[in-house]
């Protein structure tokens, strides 16, 4: 399995078509600030647990390539970057999102309160995409583990003790986040995902007929003197 080192890079400037490819998908991280997102993914990606923080723009994206089933996967794992604070995301964080991992810290009740206000925001954008719900920092107290959480059991959602301090669980969560997302996608027909297709497919034909009329108008002659 490959591994490649994390870059920032803005929204508005990814090429997000890259994800119709069979093999490339998009995993989203959503929770509050401080939660661990980050963390959680240094931890999978680079198998070591770093305090600071990578400097971004709009997101983080780190890039990983794994192998499901046979066949090569390249997966791009879509951080906040901070943005989260904000307590609301740009619509271009969700699109074309193939699988959602929800974090809250079990140290801080009100990260798992705002977790009903994070889940109404990803089912506007991607209505039918899976979500798993991440107890992140449980190294702190382990016998948080032996209290309900019931967002989860809620939704019918996976529910996932872990902690990017000491690893407890990591790998399991991305590998299962991973084969749930190309499982959506072999699978699904989401309905958002032909909505913004055909909005794609309108405005490179509203350019397109724009571009031939700017080009056909007859230009206009100079004023006689």
């Amino acid at each position: 399995m490959a591994r490649d080192a994390p870059g920032g890079d803005s929204c508005e400037e990814l090429d997000q078509t890259k994800y119709d490819a069979d093999e490339n998908v998009k995993i989203i991280c959503l929770g509050d600030s401080a939660v661990g997102k980050s963390k959680l993914m240094e931890r999978f990606l680079l198998d070591g647990f770093r305090p600071q923080q990578l400097s971004t723009f709009a997101l983080t994206l780190y890039k990983y390539t794994t192998n499901v089933d046979g066949k090569n996967i390249l997966v791009d794992f879509w951080d906040t970057a901070g943005q989260e604070r904000f307590q609301s995301m740009h619509a271009s964080y969700y699109h074309k999102a193939h699988a959602c991992i929800m974090v809250f810290d079990v140290q801080r009740k009100v990260t798992y309160k705002n977790l009903n206000s994070w889940y109404k925001e990803l089912r506007e954008f991607r209505p039918e995409i899976p979500c798993i719900v991440v107890a992140n920092k449980i190294d702190a107290d382990m016998k948080v583990t032996q209290k309900s959480f019931n967002f989860a059991r809620k939704f019918n959602l996976p529910f996932y003790f872990v902690s990017a301090a000491d690893g407890t669980n990591v790998v399991k969560l991305f590998s299962d986040a991973i084969k749930l997302a190309v499982a959506y996608k072999q699978n699904s027909g989401d309905f958002m995902d032909e909505v913004m297709r055909e909005l794609e497919n309108f405005e490179l034909q509203k350019k397109g007929e724009d571009s031939d009329k700017e080009e056909n108008y007859p230009k206009e002659k100079p004023p006689s003197t």
